[in-house]
């Protein structure tokens, strides 16, 4: 009788040390699905699957996970290419020599909110600012250069891939068509010219990386010795989108000021008591060029400019 009580008993020992072993290892492989999730923003069930498969070892999960999103985003970019891709965000980064302006769409609005994307035009933007100090070395107040999508993704992330895997692995995982769209880098060539630039919505803190549904770049000369509005009058450009700077000789004014195109002829977007003109003779300021993005303004097929240069050639403003 004590036997088969010491038996049951090691019994019911043996199952309540099992059901709680049982318990632990699924709480690891919980934790460990809920990491893999958060790492990498992919489904609970392919996170899954990638731990099964990889005997949760985590790193080969995620490796594997990057690996099947980048061949289904190369297969889901072909089939998506021809949806349009309108909606996303521009984005500037600058120093007061160098400058960018890049554009990146998606198919909705939901996704341009979403952390992935905003990385993804983080690092294109990161990429173009790089190849501004690299590779724009030619003469001449400015140096210039516009980036297609093809050129885009030919260039480098700060990991490693191309930018091209890293729209692959972003329409991997979200399941809509995005585009990287283009770009303008600039770098001026003289101490005596500097660049700045500006998005809308404004950021809240002061940065040299901003992003929103407008942008645009600046360059242009002013003394030392004057207040610095640079930023001031690129705000006024993103606001106002006017189409050339105007020449005094060859344009006239427009009769509605509404309809003013010319940046010189328009009313100071800050204070509509001055014109641009004006703004600019008091403050001692040449401007030497600009460029203005709305996202989604252009279709890519569309898309009005020089002609395709290779990334070894540039632009110089005289």
């Amino acid at each position: 009788m004590k036997q088969k009580i010491k038996s049951f008993s090691m019994m019911i020992f043996q199952l309540v040390r099992n059901f709680h072993a049982s318990h632990c290892y699924r709480a690891a492989e919980s934790s460990l699905l809920a990491k893999l999730r958060k790492k990498t923003g992919y489904t609970i069930a392919n996170c899954k699957k990638a731990l099964e498969m990889h005997n949760n070892d985590t790193d080969k999960a995620e490796a594997w996970l990057n690996d099947q999103a980048q061949a289904m985003g190369w297969a889901k970019a072909t089939k998506l290419a021809g949806r349009k891709a309108l909606q996303g965000l521009v984005a500037v980064k600058f120093d007061k020599n160098h400058g960018v302006l890049v554009e990146v769409n998606c198919e909705t609005d939901f996704v341009a909110k979403n952390d992935k994307f905003h990385k993804m035009l983080e690092d294109t933007t990161l990429a173009c600012y790089k190849f501004a100090h690299t590779n724009l070395k030619s003469k001449g107040p400015i140096t210039k250069l516009e980036l297609d999508s093809e050129q885009l993704g030919n260039l480098s992330s700060d990991g490693g891939k191309k930018l091209s895997e890293v729209l692959a692995l972003f329409i991997g995982s979200v399941g809509e068509n995005a585009v990287l769209r283009r770009a303008e880098c600039w770098k001026a060539n003289s101490d005596d010219v500097k660049i700045t630039a500006y998005t809308h919505p404004a950021p809240t803190t002061a940065s040299d990386y901003s992003s929103g549904k407008y942008g645009a770049l600046l360059a242009y000369k002013q003394p030392n010795d004057v207040e610095d509005i640079g930023k001031q009058i690129c705000q006024h450009i993103v606001g106002c989108a006017p189409r050339k700077i105007g020449d005094k000789k060859k344009d006239k004014p427009a009769e509605n000021s509404d309809d003013e195109t010319c940046l010189i002829y328009q009313e100071y977007l800050l204070d509509p008591s001055y014109t641009i003109e004006e703004v600019l003779e008091n403050n001692k300021i040449e401007i030497l060029d600009y460029i203005r993005f709305s996202c989604g303004e252009v279709e890519e097929e569309n898309m009005p400019g020089v002609e395709k240069q290779p990334l070894d050639t540039v632009q110089t403003l005289q």
